[in-house]
């Protein structure tokens, strides 16, 4: 077995005892493989141990790999989107995680419009409000971003994302999960579907993330090793 056939039956392994731990099935979280910087053949290989869900954070690198792999693979773009590049993956990519702005969601309405299609994203919230990170920490203006872009008729508000800090003890990033459990399943619960979607865990995390609700956890160095950012 392969280094990255052992480190995915590992990381679910761990998804699995993190849902044992607060009566979840697993089958209520996707494992995202983040597969940026890494080759298409290390994707291959992922796939070939049955990953099916793939997450890119660049839209240019994300479409060049499409192409090199099987047509039944659900892409998440999960880095930050620019407007001008909302035009090369609408109605291509299962789920856009990271959007941050009403600007934003107004230019993928209006591209899946063009195209015909509905898309499903996630709003970004900048919970634990850090400088570098996208999205806002304003509990009022995310409230009203999630009611905005509700109102859009081409995007489908599937649920939320966040990217949480980088720490070395996941339990310090527990907060952040559990605050944006509580704003889908509280006074905002109105907005998102039946089952709403939570987009938060890391390589670092995920197993804390699962815990709190997680419904995708995006995991890229636990599966295919550290990044290189040489290319």
């Amino acid at each position: 077995m392969s280094m990255i056939s052992e480190n995915l039956d590992k990381v679910q392994n761990n998804i699995n005892s993190a849902c044992m731990n607060v009566g979840r099935a697993p089958s209520e979280v996707t494992l995202i493989a983040v597969s940026k910087t890494k080759p298409v053949e290390m994707l291959k290989e992922a796939y070939d141990h049955g990953c099916r869900n793939f997450g890119e954070n660049k839209v240019q690198e994300l479409t060049a790999k499409m192409p090199a792999l099987n047509d039944d693979i659900n892409w998440h773009m999960i880095g930050h989107l620019q407007t001008n590049k909302v035009k090369y993956i609408v109605g291509k990519v299962a789920l856009i995680h990271s959007v941050d702005s009403l600007k934003l969601a107004q230019a993928i309405d209006a591209q899946a419009a063009k195209v015909g299609c509905i898309q499903d994203i996630l709003l970004e919230m900048n919970v634990a409000g850090e400088e570098s990170k996208f999205g806002s920490a304003d509990i009022d203006v995310n409230r009203q971003l999630i009611r905005d872009v509700s109102e859009l008729k081409f995007v489908r508000l599937c649920g939320l994302m966040t990217v949480a800090p980088y720490v070395d003890d996941p339990e310090d990033n527990r907060i952040y999960f559990k605050q944006l459990h509580d704003m889908i399943y509280t006074d905002m619960r109105e907005f998102f579907p039946e089952k709403p979607l939570l987009s938060m865990g890391m390589s670092g995390d995920y197993k804390v993330a699962v815990e709190e609700g997680a419904t995708h956890v995006r995991v890229g160095s636990s599966i295919f090793g550290e990044r290189n950012y040489n290319i």
